[in-house]
């Protein structure tokens, strides 16, 4: 949410300057029309081709309709620039009378800032039919009247204008009359019926006539009342007014029962015959509501409040009627005068109540101004109050533009009140105040900062977790949410391969700093780790600073020897093979053993513990060679088994011991030995022997050591078993397969090469393995039967899980 309040601050921004471009965009209104009863969602236009704009540029630019009084009748669709009808549009309710009815709204494209005036004129459809107020007329007609007289009769009404309003009136067929068609000075049309033959009471005393209304609609409507004509004998003269047409002028502001003017009429008739009573001829529901006469004296004084702004003119039509049969017509034409009664009206199209502090000139409100008098009254003139670092600029047609005259600084004052003043120049003088309350908002310009640019922190391993190692600090000069501060972890900046992930080894409490450790360190595992921290603050944009942190770990001696060869639990099986005629200082095998922990608790020495013909082996205390102490002799033991300790140097020391088997034999005949169970007359079962090779390397005091192990397979002989026998895996080569175990010679654990051949103790699927014995290449003593040839066509490649 703050990321688009922020994108309408910087769109607000550029209002301003493209203020100054708009020059004028055009005076000239851009014209549309629509037909009346158009369904809504119907289209009126393509603002974005009429105002030569690209199809998104309206949505970025913000574009919106604005109309008076905010009466929204269109829509504007941003995306593709469509002007639509908001809604069915109705002339008769919109305009009445007033012909064209035209709508004035403006465009306003907000990014950069412009406007667009616009009229858009409601075209009048057929869609009322004449109407007469009374269906049904009587008319008194002496039968004296002479041929060519004219009596008035009530006209009908119709809600439609121009040609849709009433065109002309029929009467039905007779022999004594034909009706006119007469046309006022506001144009509306009236019916007069003229004699063309002369009455004959005895003859015919009454007729009934249908009046008809036609409009110039297409297909014409129409509407009918009943004509009754009552002949009467002797009153043959109809009153007469003074003036056919009566003009006045009065101001809105006339108070009720105001006399406004007074028509007169004369009958020639004497007696009661001449005697002239008047009255409102036909009137419109409005001028019953304003206008009342006096029937005796002919004064027509106001009823109701008039009002400039909603209905600026009147035609009145009065009837003067005498005691008898004949009546006489005139109209009074009421012109009604303004006066400054209304205050200028304020409205804000775009508001922004909070400006960030040293922001360049910003666009605070952009306002319109209207007042619904009219001349001088209508005119206005605007302002804002003196001393306050803002300016209010004119635009187009009574638009205002409130912008920062410089950028602000919240630190000075943070907070500003605008009064905008609008005075109209009539008499007196009305004036309208709106008040803008804006907040001037903290910028973040300030990143946090720590007390110390980087932190050492010591703990001893095995520690318990969720352990207090350590804390961090920082500080931020601004204020409010730009000042505070959330403290989060970033990896150091020399990751390690093997080191576990940070965020499993310490953790930070975001408010305060404080580190902790996740879980007990292990110094064999990890031994230092650097890291940063990261205190942000939660401005926008955000900013942060950083500090290093190293954590060293502390070594305990918690790690005891690890013998990697022989295995623990080798087999007789996996004996080391020794020809007998072997010297003093014969190398039967090494003890091969690791330390996980560092410097002198990782120190090893070995020592022979058991063995079962002492004297006949000794063990090196320093490198684990176990070698023959005297030469061997046809009286010796076959089998041999040593128990090895290895202790290293810690305090307290902590120790392994591990046997081994050693098998005295006359020459190396076979290149490995024949499987328990196959010496001891078992049924083949197919075994596999497996030879590895092993890359041991254990670095200088370290409990780290790699191994990498390459698997090549290939079919055991069975004991006794003939030579071409088939294999159960087919497709795999005969013959040995050489493997070498390496030292890379640390902290004198290992110091020399070896090879080891190794086999699978048990059926081809399973992964246990033993090793057989030493090929030892590098003696000089190794006989040439030794050697274990290698097969150079073999390909296959096996990956095997040793568990």
């Amino acid at each position: 949410m703050e990321a688009i309040r922020s994108l309408c601050r910087q769109r607000q921004v550029l209002f301003f300057f493209l203020l100054l471009g708009f020059s004028l965009a055009g005076t000239e209104p851009r014209r549309y029309s629509v037909v009346e009863e158009t369904e809504g969602r119907s289209f009126v236009t393509n603002l974005a081709k009429d105002l030569g704009l690209g199809q998104r540029e309206l949505s970025r630019r913000g574009a919106r309709v604005i109309s008076k009084g905010n009466k929204m009748q269109l829509q504007l669709n941003q995306e593709n620039g469509d002007l639509m009808l908001q809604e069915k549009l109705d002339r008769e309710e919109l305009c009445g009378h007033t012909e064209p009815c035209v709508l004035h709204f403006q465009v306003l494209l907000e990014n950069p800032l412009e406007f667009f005036q616009a009229e858009l004129q409601v075209i009048d459809i057929n869609d009322h039919a004449p109407e007469f107020l009374d269906r049904d007329m009587v008319l008194k007609i002496s039968e004296s009247s002479p041929m060519g007289a004219t009596f008035p009769l009530k006209n009908a009404q119709d809600m439609d204008v121009g040609q849709n309003n009433i065109e002309n009136y029929l009467i039905s067929p007779n022999s004594y009359f034909r009706v006119l068609t007469r046309q006022r000075s506001d144009g509306g049309k009236y019916p007069e019926l003229l004699m063309d033959k002369e009455l004959d009471r005895e003859e015919e005393p009454e007729l009934r006539l249908i009046l008809t209304a036609q409009d110039g609609g297409s297909p014409p409507r129409t509407g009918t009342a009943q004509v009754y004509i009552e002949v009467l004998d002797i009153n043959d003269n109809a009153p007469v007014f003074e003036q056919s047409l009566y003009r006045v002028k009065i101001p809105e502001n006339s108070p009720i029962g105001s006399l406004i003017v007074t028509v007169s009429a004369t009958d020639i008739d004497l007696g009661f015959n001449g005697e002239i009573s008047y009255s409102l001829f036909q009137p419109s529901e409005e001028i019953s509501k304003t206008f009342e006469i006096d029937y005796l004296k002919g004064d027509i004084k106001l009823k109701k409040q008039l009002d400039y702004e909603t209905i600026k003119s009147y035609e009145v039509n009065i009837e003067g009627k005498d005691a008898g049969s004949f009546s006489g017509k005139c109209t009074a034409v009421i012109q009604v005068t303004d006066v400054n009664d209304n205050a200028p009206e304020i409205t804000m199209s775009t508001l922004t109540s909070q400006i960030p502090e040293n922001s360049p000139e910003t666009v605070i409100a952009v306002f319109s101004v209207s007042d619904l008098d009219s001349g001088e009254n209508g005119k206005t003139s605007c302002s804002i109050q003196d001393n306050q670092p803002f300016l209010l600029k004119s635009s187009l047609e009574n638009f205002y533009t409130l912008v920062t005259e410089r950028p602000l600084d919240r630190e000075q004052q943070a907070e500003y009140n605008i009064t905008i003043t609008v005075t109209d120049l009539g008499i007196p003088r009305l004036a309208t105040q709106h008040t803008i309350r804006v907040q001037v908002s903290d910028v973040n310009d300030n990143a946090p900062a720590f007390s110390q640019p980087s932190y050492t922190l010591l703990v001893g391993e095995n520690n318990s977790p969720a352990l207090h190692i350590g804390s961090v600090s920082a500080t931020d000069a601004d204020a409010g949410s730009n000042a505070q501060l959330t403290y989060s972890l970033l990896p150091g900046p020399e990751p390690r391969p093997p080191q576990p992930p940070l965020a499993s080894l310490v953790s930070i409490n975001a408010d305060n700093g404080q580190l902790f450790a996740l879980r007990s360190l292990d110094f064999e595992a990890v031994r230092a780790f650097e890291f940063f921290v990261r205190a942000q603050d939660r401005g926008s944009p955000a900013l942060s600073g950083q500090a290093r942190v190293r954590v060293q770990v502390l070594d305990r001696n918690d790690n005891a020897p690890f013998v990697l060869y022989p295995l623990q639990n080798a087999s007789a099986a996996c004996s080391e093979l020794v020809p007998r005629a072997a010297e003093a200082g014969y190398l039967v095998s090494k003890v091969v053993a690791v330390d996980g922990d560092a410097g002198q608790n990782a120190w090893l020495s070995f020592q022979l513990l058991k063995a079962t013909e002492p004297g006949l082996f000794s063990v090196w205390a320093h490198n684990g060679e176990v070698r023959t102490a005297r030469p061997l002799s046809e009286r010796d033991a076959p089998k041999h088994r040593l128990l090895v300790l290895v202790r290293d140097n810690g305090e307290p020391p902590l120790s392994a011991s591990v046997t081994l088997h050693v098998l005295l034999v006359d020459g190396f005949s076979q290149p490995f030995l024949p499987l328990p169970d196959a010496a001891a007359g078992a049924a083949p079962d197919d075994r596999l022997t497996v030879y590895l090779v092993v890359a041991l390397a254990c670095v200088s005091s370290l409990f780290l050591f790699s191994v990498l192990a390459f698997v090549a397979v290939r079919l055991c002989r069975r004991a006794g078993h003939a030579a071409g026998a088939g294999y159960p895996y087919p497709g795999l080569p005969d013959g040995p397969f050489p493997g070498q175990l390496l030292d890379a010679s640390g902290a004198g654990t290992l110091s020399h090469s070896y090879r080891y051949e190794v086999c699978l103790a048990g059926g081809a699927g399973t992964n246990d393995f033993k090793f057989l014995k030493p090929i030892l290449p590098d003696f000089h003593d190794y006989a040439p039967g030794r050697e274990i040839e290698e097969n150079p066509n073999f390909q296959n490649e096996f990956n095997i899980s040793i568990q």
